[in-house]
């Protein structure tokens, strides 16, 4: 499962792939549409609904796309 950070960015594990949006862990008052994130090329993500940024645990995957 996603953690959050001290800067209250989600860090999401390569098992907790694909990340999505809102997640298991928000709110229900503050759920948006579901949105897929995809964090592996570039190790991190916003989400465009809520802005909610999202970090992969060890950075980027090289041979991502």
């Amino acid at each position: 499962m996603a953690e959050v950070d001290d800067k209250g960015v989600i860090v999401v594990k390569a098992s907790d792939l694909p990340a999505l949006c809102p997640n298991p862990t928000m709110p229900l008052w503050s759920w948006h549409p579901r949105v897929y994130l995809d964090v592996a090329p570039t190790g991190k993500a916003m989400c465009p609904y809520c802005g909610t940024r999202y970090e992969l645990e060890g950075g980027p995957r090289k041979g991502a796309h």
